[in-house]
């Protein structure tokens, strides 16, 4: 055992970098420079250990966004976040369910870097201003300005919508029995009818849309038509990712991506594909995610 604070809250830390980044791996990459810091303080010198942790995974953290801004740019098709295994633990923290959300982090992706570093620190987990603006360098005026920014910023691109645990789970159990068992009317009466589709393959998965499909009845029709064309028997199992009812998609027994969903009026009103082999890696354990 050890009582190192950043092992302490090493959970905690992980989700910081990784809802500021919407990757894993680099999430994890900002912890071990993060460490690397904080074995060279001095910790005579450190108040409050946990805040001051936070913030240097925050100047990490935004160091990376702005690589990962040019990065994307050259991105084949769509980019959507690192899906997480989680437990059915997660969800039942309402808050932190939902920003870390595939929906969320999404919308989190049109914010600037220190828009959505203030954001997550504000929002997520309720740092102080003036903890925030000595971790991004303004001042606490400056900070809640962006925060306000922020904040409407998102709120217009994902409008809060309560839907509980049960109707979630329920909504995508229709959803994977119509996939597994091929029923097109089934699956286009558990879709809203202006839903959008978005898929991440990365460039390297053959069939995986370039761009958001709409539309209840071309979605499912592409859905059971590439189902059809695999060729290899294809299986939906149930699972939670980033704390939401998810489905895993198998490919004659293996691991080929992880779909996600929004649910509105006991509808699915838009599906998140993620089928990027580099990013399918974080799907067999369950991840730590704390505020």
């Amino acid at each position: 055992m050890t009582d190192d604070p950043f092992v302490t809250h090493r959970g905690l830390l992980f989700t910081v970098a990784y809802e500021m980044l919407g990757s894993a791996a680099d999430a994890e990459d900002v912890l071990q420079e993060s460490w690397l810091r904080w074995d060279q303080v001095d910790r005579s010198e450190v108040r409050d250990e946990r805040a001051y942790l936070v913030r240097i995974v925050t100047r990490q953290a935004l160091n990376h966004l702005r690589t990962m801004s040019r990065r994307r740019e050259s991105y084949v098709g769509e980019w959507l976040p690192e899906p997480l295994l989680t437990s059915p633990d997660v969800a039942d923290d309402v808050e932190l369910a939902e920003s870390v959300s595939i929906a969320m982090l999404t919308v989190l992706e049109t914010l600037g870097p220190t828009e959505r570093a203030v954001f997550v620190l504000r929002e997520v987990f309720d740092v102080p201003y003036d903890e925030i603006a000595a971790a991004v360098d303004k001042t606490p005026a400056a900070v809640r300005q962006i925060a306000h920014r922020a904040k409407e910023h998102v709120a217009a691109r994902r409008p809060r919508v309560s839907v509980d645990r049960a109707e979630q789970e329920a909504v995508v159990a229709r959803f994977l029995t119509a996939v597994n068992s091929g029923d097109l009317q089934g699956l286009m009466d558990v879709l809203a009818p202006d839903v959008v589709s978005v898929a991440d393959g990365g460039g390297l998965v053959k069939g995986a849309a370039l761009r958001p499909i709409h539309g209840a009845d071309k979605i499912a029709r592409y859905l059971l038509g590439g189902l059809a064309k695999l060729g290899l028997p294809f299986e939906a199992v149930p699972t939670w990712v980033n704390g939401h009812p998810a489905i895993r998609g198998e490919v004659d027994g293996e691991l080929a991506g992880a779909i996600c969903f929004e649910v509105e009026g006991g509808r699915i009103t838009r599906i998140f594909s993620i089928a990027n082999p580099n990013k399918l890696g974080r799907l067999d354990e369950a991840a730590n995610l704390v505020r």
